[in-house]
């Protein structure tokens, strides 16, 4: 008997010769018919939920979870990141969350800004002494946004970064076949600053390529891949991202009053 009989007779032992759950699923047997309903009861049962009972406990539960979270935020994490950042401003906040950082550069982030939900910040010295994020005054990064900086990544005062937003001044690899298989680093000239103007609302699930500028007051719909500048009071959408159409500039409209 060669190997690839020996192996088509256990396969055959085994498939003919059902599992446990199986044969219980399938039997008509009492004892198999009473497992079954056993196990449909088991995952069916619950207990009565009064209102007097469960409201006092689900209070509860909502303080100490407000007070723990509080706690972390307050006392740990808030801490933590602004143990990092340069400078900051006034009334910086964070969420529950110890973001992710690596590397060495600087922070800056303006007043009353928010960096919440858990965020990466990867710095790349290669490339700069000062690998710089600033973050403008009234700002929010929402949660799982990753930045990768290899000399600058400037985001201005009044924007929304929605949350599981790329932003990258560098594809951290070469564009050239040969020196991406050999593992060589970006060329410094690959290396092209992100600049993102006052007011931009930035969509979730966004990708910023390096050297894009995105204008004042612009709208990055969500899941857009920007490859190249935004003008200012724009919406784009796509991949690659296309201008959609224009926003009234507030300031204009103010002269014209």
């Amino acid at each position: 008997m060669n190997t690839e009989q020996m192996h088509m007779e256990a396969v055959s032992s085994v498939t003919a010769r059902p599992g446990l759950r199986r044969r219980l699923a399938t039997s008509q047997g009492g004892f198999a018919r009473f497992v079954c309903w056993a196990y449909r009861s088991v995952n069916r049962f619950a207990v009565p939920a009064p209102k007097v009972v469960v409201r006092p406990v689900l209070w509860l539960f909502l303080l100490v979870r407000g007070v723990y979270y509080f706690a972390l935020r307050v006392f740990i994490c808030e801490p933590i990141f602004k143990a990092y950042c340069t400078k900051y401003g006034r009334n910086l906040h964070t969420n529950s969350f110890i973001h992710w950082i690596q590397g060495k550069g600087d922070i800056i982030i303006g007043d009353n800004a928010t960096v919440g939900g858990k965020v990466s910040i990867t710095f790349a010295a290669r490339f700069s002494d000062h690998p710089t994020l600033e973050i403008g005054d009234n700002t929010g990064i929402g949660y799982g946004c990753s930045f990768t900086i290899g000399k600058q990544i400037s985001i201005g005062r009044n924007c929304t970064l929605s949350g599981d937003i790329d932003i990258m001044d560098s594809n951290a690899h070469r564009t050239d076949p040969a020196s991406r298989l050999a593992f060589e680093p970006p060329a410094p000239d690959e290396i092209r600053p992100v600049i993102i103007r006052d007011g931009v609302w930035i969509g979730k699930h966004c990708i910023i390529f390096p050297g894009v500028r995105i204008g004042e007051g612009s709208v990055i719909s969500a899941g857009s891949v920007v490859r190249s500048h935004v003008p200012p009071y724009s919406v784009v959408a796509g991949n690659p991202a296309k201008v959609m159409f224009r926003l009234k500039n507030p300031n204009q409209f103010a002269q014209a009053i």
